[in-house]
């Protein structure tokens, strides 16, 4: 196929697309229907794909899906995404765009990729010296990783298939994670020699024997629940990790019910309530809404409240001997003072319990705040002692009092 009657970039995306759903993704679908066993295995972004991402260099197309590894029956008629990016304009190394940072290797060479790759872990140095920093599981990661990897390319003239790939790279931000699910690289080629035209030219015809064998290809995910589990540990150490991210970042995903094991291991807890309402039954004060409730073996609960990891601030003040948190802290305490006061109140507690179904009175409060190097002394533990029922957890020891479960 060539662009001549392509008048610009988005119909010669869509052109494309029809083409690789004509000869890939329509006969797998019809295969997987037609073989329903499959609808549980096969890759699921393949089959209801969330997104769908095109990018055009100069030697090669790059077509990448995202969305559900895995599902339960297929659907048909969804909205897909589709986004597309232009990089055949200038030279440049497409993988590196793709990905979306460049490579600081020491090597001054490029590595091809090869013709199939599967579960690569491929830090830039930044990257690694930022998951070192954040004591991210390297042995949790069933994968090839790299290190001082040199900068990625892909051969011309070769098709390139990418699979369950995560790339780190670090900046003032803290960390930066892409991860790649499934991303094909089809050889094309571009003559921009006419000044009016550029001409590509792909041939999909090497679908027509991937079509079974992809319908048949199961998504390489653990089947041990630690190894199922921690992985989901790294995804937060990534989040958390960025500085870009924000506290409803964190509690969104502490929120989902594939994640909260990370809250019920830490705190025995039997289940997980994320942002409950709690209205006043007595005064007439402005509801409140705590980031997590963690419910105990007796049936009460303690609740768990998240801020930021990275705090350019002072977390105690004061000179020696007459040291206190700092103001912005005090004030995170005095909210969760707020919610001891709620279930203060037995009126409050009746309502709350026939609302919800659990007991809360007498709450610890977890406060999960900042990184361990923001506390170096013990000064800040003396003056906790001084907060009752109070408790405060940088990252590290949640993520540490998580991990350390399934190494006992």
């Amino acid at each position: 196929m060539t662009s001549k009657d392509c008048v610009d970039i988005k119909q010669l995306v869509m052109t494309f697309l029809e083409m690789h759903m004509k000869e890939y993704i329509s006969p797998m679908y019809h295969y997987v229907k037609e073989n329903p066993e499959l609808i549980k295995t096969v890759p699921g972004f393949l089959m209801n794909p969330r997104s769908i991402s095109v990018y055009l260099g100069r030697t090669h197309i790059g077509v990448e899906f995202d969305g559900p590894e895995f599902i339960t029956e297929l659907e048909s008629g969804s909205n897909i995404e589709v986004k597309y990016f232009d990089y055949s304009v200038d030279e440049c190394n497409l993988v590196e765009k793709i990905i979306g940072f460049e490579f600081d290797s020491t090597r001054p060479i490029s590595l091809p990729l090869p013709h199939y790759s599967e579960d690569i872990i491929f830090p830039t140095n930044r990257g690694f010296d930022k998951l070192r920093e954040l004591k991210w599981n390297f042995s949790a990661q069933n994968s090839i990783m790299g290190l001082n990897v040199p900068t990625l390319s892909v051969m011309n003239d070769r098709f390139t298939r990418v699979i369950n790939a995560f790339f780190f790279d670090a900046d003032e931000s803290g960390l930066i994670t892409r991860q790649i699910k499934w991303l094909d690289l089809i050889p094309i080629k571009f003559d921009s020699s006419d000044p009016e035209t550029d001409i590509f030219v792909f041939d999909l015809s090497i679908y027509k024997d991937l079509v079974k064998p992809d319908a048949h290809y199961v998504y390489p995910a653990p089947d041990e629940f630690k190894y199922i589990q921690l992985p989901k540990i790294n995804r937060f150490i990534e989040l958390w990790g960025n500085k870009d991210s924000s506290e409803v970042d964190i509690t969104n995903f502490i929120s989902e019910e594939e994640n909260q094991f990370i809250l019920s291991m830490k705190f025995g807890a039997t289940a997980i309530h994320s942002e409950l309402t709690c209205d006043w039954q007595s005064e007439d004060r402005k509801s409140i809404r705590p980031d997590f409730f963690v419910v105990q073996p007796n049936g009460y609960a303690d609740i768990v409240e998240f801020k930021l990891p990275h705090i350019p601030k002072s977390f105690v003040v004061g000179s020696e001997n007459r040291e206190t948190f700092s103001a912005w802290l005090n004030s995170y305490i005095s909210q969760t003072r707020a919610y001891v006061s709620f279930f203060d109140d037995p009126n409050n507690r009746r309502w709350f319990e026939d609302k919800y179904g659990f007991k809360v009175h007498k709450p610890k409060r977890y406060l999960v705040v900042g990184r361990r190097y923001d506390f170096k002394s013990d000064v800040w533990r003396e003056i906790q002692s001084d907060f009752r029922d109070l408790e405060i957890i940088t990252f590290d020891d949640l993520i540490d009092g998580v991990k350390a479960q399934f190494y006992q």
